[in-house]
C-alpha cells in the first residue's frame, strides 16, 4: 500500500519541487532524522522541508464483507515557516482525494481526505510540523 501512495507522489514534480528534503516512506525509515534520512538535511544539518508517509491499522468496514479501511498519514516538515509544507499539503490533496489506485495483489484502492492538523512544532527536528490524514478503502 505504501508503495502504490508514494510512488504517486513522488511521480509528481511539482510536489518534489517543494519537498527538497524529499518524501520519504516511514515503513522503511521508520522516522526523519540525520540518520535515516541524511538527504533531508542540508550541508549545515538543517532540515529541507520534506514528508513522511506512515499507515495506521486496517480495520474491517464495508460496503463488502471483504472491505476494509486503512488509515494514511502524511507528515510534512519545515524548518522555519509553513509555506512550503502547507502548499505540498494542498499539492497531496489535489493528487490523492478521491482517486483510485490499483494494488499489484488486484481489488482497488479508493482514497479519502480525511483531515490536517495544522499549526504544529516538532521538538525534536526543531521544525514546524503539518499532519494530513487520509482514509483508504480497499475492495477486495
Amino acid at each position: 500500500m505504501n508503495a502504490a501512495v508514494l510512488t504517486r507522489l513522488q511521480a509528481d514534480s511539482a510536489l518534489m519541487a517543494l519537498l527538497s528534503g524529499g518524501l520519504y516512506d516511514g515503513q522503511t525509515v521508520g522516522e526523519i532524522s540525520r540518520v535515516t534520512t541524511p538527504a533531508a538535511f542540508d550541508a549545515n544539518g538543517e532540515l529541507k522541508p520534506c514528508g513522511l508517509l506512515a499507515l495506521s491499522s486496517e480495520v474491517a468496514a464495508g460496503p463488502l464483507p471483504t472491505s476494509s479501511r486503512l488509515g494514511v498519514t502524511l507528515y510534512w516538515y519545515q524548518r522555519a515557516g509553513a509555506d512550503v509544507i502547507d502548499a505540498a499539503r494542498l499539492r497531496a490533496y489535489a493528487l490523492l482525494h478521491r482517486q483510485r489506485l490499483t494494488p499489484p495483489s488486484g481489488g482497488s484502492w479508493e482514497l479519502r481526505y480525511a483531515d490536517d492538523v495544522l499549526r504544529r512544532f516538532d521538538e525534536v527536528l526543531r521544525a514546524s510540523l503539518i499532519v494530513s490524514r487520509y482514509v483508504v478503502m480497499v475492495r477486495r
